[in-house]
């Protein structure tokens, strides 16, 4: 009810009484859907604190607010200086208007996910607090009445339908009255029960912050279960929105952190899927090289300005049609194929670096999310947002760079850290207790890490390469021969104060290997 016609009845009539009379101090907006405007008498500081988002509008009255450095914008600065004559509240409507001196008006226009605040002077409409409702200029806000017949013979025409003659009741009023047994009554019984609990809407006893069906609401009647009780409507709607948002804040914004990463998470695998098919079309095409290879080796074969010309192709052991340019020499149409062959080459080299690193991005992304089903609290959330910024920002930046090396063999990935810092971040964040540690003994090194896949086994040729790469990467990289442990990631733990990538390590076996890259091309 803290946007129904009823409440803000009450609220405007305390509006009244507080600022008429006060100057207008400042007015600025630090958040996209919030204004701010603060009053003053020379004695005393109110401010309306107006929130105006898609899911949620509401009005707060602090006694004091501290306006951020930066990210911050003044708005309406026509009103400043300018001090409150009235407060109009319109008559069946969900707004009110400021009047305030010079002729200026500011309409508070509270349309749930539609709500707005215009300026206007001299009943002229200046400007819009959200531009994307144009339509609000054309508002005339002394114009905004809205005349309603709520008589008994208005009533009784309407056979008792709540909707027809009191349209402004809401949801609220009319399960009130269905408890006070409204739906069975005869049709004076319920004109008397409306009249009571109009009497109640007029001049109500308190204000109730309630739960109903699971939701906060703020109420002029005793609804559902009451969880807190008070005096003012100004106190009231300042108690709902802090308790609202704080409860439902948590979710929406857990909500909205959870659909930008996997909106992220499906961009990624979707490059890598494009990168995929683009990478076996060149590998498993016919290269343009070996088409070079073919026409110089038939170079006696090709008659002079032939454009079609069946040769032997060695690659495959039979004869096939080659188209050719009869205006080029069989040499320089080789010379030409040669050049696109090692474009081709650069192109498949760049295209190997993309899908490593989208490889990367999709592992990052989708241990952020695991994460992220962890975070049960609103306090945890936030700390979550600040140490995965990098990876929820809007902006067309680089991500931070992953903290591992990416290789994959047998459709299982293997990890490697790349410092001691980004071991700690590989091991604590990438990693869990199912997946496979490895390092090399009693020596410095990177951290290696398979990932474990549920139902599969590890091979051996897949622990044995991992097991290489960690001797790679360590200070025995020049060995004949290294020995690796592994184990489970549960037996690893990191002990207090320990300094960056020092693990303590239990249950791990030994396996000897050669230090090498098996990934790298030998030549």
């Amino acid at each position: 009810m803290h946007q129904n016609y009823y409440f803000l009845r009450q609220l405007s009539g305390q509006l009244q009484s507080e600022l008429v009379g006060m100057e207008v101090l400042t007015c600025f907006s630090q958040n996209k859907d919030e204004l701010v405007i603060g009053f003053s008498d020379g004695e005393r500081e109110l401010y309306v604190r107006a929130s105006l988002t898609a899911h949620f509008s509401t009005l707060s009255f602090p006694t004091e607010f501290k306006r951020a450095r930066a990210n911050t914008i003044n708005l309406f600065g026509e009103l400043l200086g300018q001090t409150v004559q009235q407060v109009v509240q319109h008559l069946n409507e969900r707004s009110f208007y400021l009047k305030l001196s010079q002729g200026y008006t500011l309409l508070f226009k509270l349309f749930g996910n539609r709500s707005n605040i215009v300026l206007f002077q001299d009943e002229e409409p200046l400007k819009l607090f959200h531009k994307k409702f144009g339509a609000d200029l054309e508002l005339d806000p002394l114009q905004m009445d809205r005349p309603i017949r709520q008589n008994f013979e208005a009533f009784a025409a309407a056979d008792g339908n709540l909707r027809q003659v009191y349209p402004t009741f809401g949801d609220l009023p009319a399960l009130y009255l269905a408890q006070q047994g409204y739906n069975t009554a005869s049709l004076e019984e319920k004109w008397e029960l409306v009249q009571a609990m109009l009497e109640q809407l007029d001049a109500p006893a308190a204000y109730y912050l309630i739960r109903l069906n699971g939701k906060l609401r703020l109420s002029l009647l005793q609804l559902g279960e009451v969880l807190q009780v008070y005096g003012s409507p100004m106190e009231a709607l300042n108690g709902f929105t802090r308790s609202y948002l704080s409860e439902t804040g948590f979710e929406r914004l857990f909500e909205q952190t959870q659909q930008q990463l996997l909106k992220k998470q499906r961009a990624t695998q979707a490059i890598l899927e494009q990168t995929e098919a683009r990478l076996h079309e060149l590998r498993h095409g016919r290269s343009y090289s070996q088409i070079a290879d073919i026409i110089m080796a038939n170079l006696t074969n090709i008659p002079p300005r032939a454009s079609e010309v069946d040769l032997y192709d060695f690659y495959t052991d039979r004869l096939r049609k080659f188209k050719l340019k009869a205006s080029e020499t069989p040499q320089k149409q080789a010379e030409r194929l040669y050049r696109k062959a090692k474009k081709q080459h650069v192109e498949i080299t760049q295209l190997e670096e993309r899908q490593e690193r989208k490889f990367e991005e999709a592992i990052v992304l989708e241990d952020a999310l695991q994460a992220l089903e962890e975070v049960k609290t609103y306090k945890a959330l936030k700390l979550y947002l600040k140490e995965y910024a990098h990876l929820l920002t809007t902006k067309q930046q680089a991500q931070q760079e992953a903290p591992f090396r990416l290789f994959e063999t047998e459709g299982f990935k293997i990890l490697v850290g790349k410092s001691a810092q980004n071991n700690d971040l590989l091991t604590q964040r990438h990693t869990y207790k199912e997946d496979i540690w490895l390092h090399a003994k009693d020596v410095s090194g990177s951290h290696v890490v398979i990932k474990y896949q549920a139902g599969k086994a590890i091979p051996a040729t897949v622990l044995e390469k991992a097991a290489q790469l960690a001797a790679y990467y360590s200070k025995r990289k020049s060995d004949s021969l290294c020995p690796v442990l592994y184990t489970p990631k549960k037996w690893v733990r990191k002990p207090k104060g320990a300094p960056a990538g020092a693990v303590v390590v239990e249950r791990e076996q030994v396996m000897l290997v050669k230090p090498e890259n098996p990934f790298e091309r030998k030549v």
